[in-house]
């Protein structure tokens, strides 16, 4: 696995210390091995280990399959510890700590209600335990004196046939926490047009969607995303560079071609929700290689993408956002200003209302010249 120093330093700068905002950080993704063990022995679940490094280190070394579809299987374990309120409750409360801890002002935590159902809580009562949970985590935050802002992202996976159900849960909660809609999950095979009637629901309640897309399955998977899901953002997107044409490079220029997609999603401004750690581990970048080096982010940054950066799952990818901006920071040479437009171009594709966007982009100018 790629590594950088802790200090995660940038310009002489704590990169950790710096305002950053998360947009693709999956609650089920992101817990801490200690309370995997002792949740799981609160419910006489088996685990790989119950000596916390070595657990966190079993996720790491299973994630790391090249296979997004065994990725996946890792989540068995964290999702059999979310079924109870009191689970629920203290994953999302610590969940948002970590992300202040990280220097997050603001964070969208995506999950799937429909996956935390088996020990009889229903989909409403699910969402308002994670939403208690976030709300005592940036409690928690604020007292350590910081600030945080955190919306849920309610996601529906792809394989089922609830994404209408899922939807209106969504809606439904739209003034005590969520923000937007997501569906996730085993992606060749489910493109969003499968969940075309959520979509359009979605699209008539005027309440924004985000779609996993571009990770698993390549570009008619990612139109779908478009034109069935009318997504605002893309999760990951990154296959998005198959259809872009390398003509030509010269030492100073590399000369392409857009393709009818890619034109579209740069021009509209569609976000890129890319995870560069998740990417390699899944195979997401596989046709340009296996070291972050290959990754097609740079190339989309050049040309004008709004790209973002995440960190998808930080327990399955043992990262940060601060650790993802420092990886890409050492391989591509980027310094404090390229991560300063990778926050911006996150603050302006959050599902909040264009006067807080505005507000998340000063604070992120503030912090960055403050550096």
């Amino acid at each position: 696995m790629n590594t950088v120093p802790e200090e995660y330093l940038l310009g002489g700068e704590r990169i950790t210390a710096l305002p950053k905002i998360s947009l693709h950080d999956h609650l089920d993704g992101g817990l801490r091995p200690q309370t995997i063990i002792e949740l799981a022995d609160a419910i006489a679940l088996d685990l790989p280990s119950t000596d916390a490094d070595a657990l966190g280190q079993w996720f790491a070394e299973k994630s790391n399959s090249g296979s997004l579809v065994e990725y996946l299987k890792t989540f068995d374990i964290t999702t059999a510890v979310m079924q109870t309120r009191e689970g629920l409750v203290r994953v999302a409360r610590e969940f948002v700590q970590d992300l202040g801890a990280d220097g997050v002002i603001y964070g969208e935590i995506r999950w799937a209600p429909e996956q935390h159902l088996t020990r009889g809580l229903t989909l409403d009562q699910t969402v308002e335990a994670v939403q208690e949970g976030i709300e005592e985590g940036i409690e928690d935050v604020q007292q350590s004196g910081r600030e945080i802002r955190v919306g849920q992202l309610i996601t529906a996976m792809r394989h089922a046939d609830r994404g209408l159900e899922i939807a209106e849960l969504a809606v439904r909660h739209r003034e005590r926490g969520v923000v937007g809609f997501d569906i996730a999950g085993a992606e060749a095979g489910f493109p969003a047009s499968k969940h075309r009637r959520a979509f359009d629901y979605l699209a008539e309640q005027f309440f924004p969607a985000t779609v996993h897309a571009g990770e698993a399955d390549g570009l008619a998977s990612i139109r779908s995303a478009v034109l069935d899901g009318r997504a605002l953002r893309l999760g990951h997107g990154v296959r998005l560079a198959e259809d872009i044409v390398i003509e030509r490079q010269d030492d100073e220029n590399t000369y392409v071609t857009l393709g009818s997609l890619a034109q579209w999603i740069k021009d509209r401004e569609i976000a890129l929700e890319t995870s560069p750690s998740s990417n390699l581990q899944t195979g997401a970048i596989a046709a340009w290689g296996t070291e972050i080096l290959d990754h097609p982010f740079d190339l989309l940054y050049q040309l004008g993408f709004r790209v973002t950066v995440n960190p998808d799952n930080r327990l399955m990818s043992n990262t940060t956002l601060s650790k993802e901006l420092a990886l890409l920071a050492d391989a591509f040479g980027y310094d404090l200003t390229d991560l300063e437009v990778f926050q911006l171009n996150a603050a302006a594709a959050t599902f909040l209302p264009l006067e807080d966007r505005e507000d998340l982009a000063d604070a992120i100018t503030a912090g960055f010249n403050g550096a």
